[in-house]
């Protein structure tokens, strides 16, 4: 899918559509004690078409160690709003500035089962962007194809165990990468999104 393709059913349907959580219950979580979070969903144009560029976690993070998420983080006292959040947590992680950045939109806000409330960002990069990787908070990066990400079929539903407890969660496997909770449910709210 191009550029202007995606970003016209995007921008076509209701931008709070989709589903509520990852496997947590809203209703089982006090609202209060929730902290607010923010990530971007960033989408790059490439030669075959979009991707979206994800981040590995790096181990030592207290919280989804290891796990394929996107840029961002938590929302602190000195940001304006949760946008902004977004796209600093972007520049501190992978090095992608601000300028090189341009929001279009956003999901419906996500309960984690880590205590957060999530707010994912849409948002086009440059595709000349240079990656630079904070070793403390991210691993890795890579990139997967949005038609992929898109195409139902690639997604299931799966019991997992997480922190010995066990979770219902969407999956996406991608070659040797595993997309999986809070990440998933917010690509599956996009497909649910696109298809409204």
């Amino acid at each position: 899918m191009d550029k202007q393709t995606f970003l016209t059913r995007f921008l076509l349907h209701n931008p709070l559509s989709g589903s509520s959580g990852d496997g947590s219950s809203p209703a089982l979580i006090n609202q209060q004690e929730l902290k607010k979070a923010a990530v971007l969903i960033p989408l790059v144009k490439r030669q075959n078409g979009l991707n979206i560029i994800f981040t590995e976690r790096a181990l030592a993070l207290r919280h989804h160690p290891g796990q394929v998420s996107f840029p961002g983080g938590k929302h602190e006292q000195s940001d304006p709003n949760l946008l902004y959040t977004a796209v600093r947590e972007t520049q501190e992680e992978i090095g992608i500035f601000p300028e090189q950045i341009v929001v279009f939109g956003r999901l419906a806000k996500l309960t984690t089962v880590s205590g957060f409330i999530v707010t994912p960002y849409l948002g086009f990069v440059e595709s000349d962007h240079s990656i630079v990787i904070d070793p403390q908070e991210v691993k890795t990066v890579f990139e997967v194809p949005l038609a992929f990400l898109l195409n139902k079929k690639n997604t299931y539903l799966r019991h997992l165990i997480a922190n010995k407890k066990r979770h219902f969660s969407y999956c996406i496997p991608y070659r040797n990468r595993f997309i999986w909770g809070a990440t998933a449910q917010m690509l599956v709210n996009l497909q649910h999104h696109l298809d409204d």
